[in-house]
């Protein structure tokens, strides 16, 4: 008997333990609907701190901006006008002489167009072609063939005309 008073004793004991440890069933709430559903907070990440250390700025740093930029041109070129470009072709030793002071030396015949070569007063010899410019007057070269070259001059007369003047520099010939 003594057996069983310990079995019920211990058993009386640990009833009220055993029956707090049991989960009851409550009855669920049912589920919220689409509208009230709250957005999952996003969890906080923490900034990774970098292992590199960054090194002082140094107080003896350069100053460029007092400086000149090593890139940028010394003459700023401007735009070349018709004007400036009559007084460089004045200033072209071919253009400071007169045409019939020229003297043609010698012709070249070719498939891509004839040359010829003529000599100023100096003895400065010029290789020419068809289309290019001579003399004082900027006389137009027409034509090269193996007796000479035609040259057509531009000019204003006393009436303010334009008038057009052939000068042909004839090839010297040997006797």
């Amino acid at each position: 008997m003594r057996f069983s008073m310990r079995i019920v004793t211990l058993f009386a004991c640990f009833l009220p333990a055993i029956s707090a440890c049991t989960k009851k069933e409550q009855a669920s709430a049912p589920p919220p609907s689409p509208k009230t559903i709250a957005p999952k907070p996003v969890p906080v990440v923490q900034k990774q701190i970098s292992s590199i250390k960054l090194a002082a700025p140094y107080a003896n740093q350069l100053d460029f901006s007092t400086k000149k930029d090593p890139f940028k041109p010394y003459v700023i070129a401007k735009a070349v006008t018709s004007v400036d470009v009559h007084k460089i072709k004045a200033q072209l030793p071919i253009h400071s002489f007169d045409v019939s002071q020229f003297r043609l030396i010698g012709v070249v015949d070719d498939a891509r167009g004839n040359k010829a070569m003529v000599v100023d007063p100096t003895h400065k010899g010029y290789v020419l072609k068809v289309g290019m410019t001579i003399g004082k007057n900027e006389g137009r070269i027409v034509r090269i063939d193996t007796k000479g070259v035609e040259v057509v001059e531009q000019f204003r007369d006393e009436n303010n005309k334009v008038r057009k003047e052939t000068i042909r520099i004839p090839l010297l010939r040997k006797p």
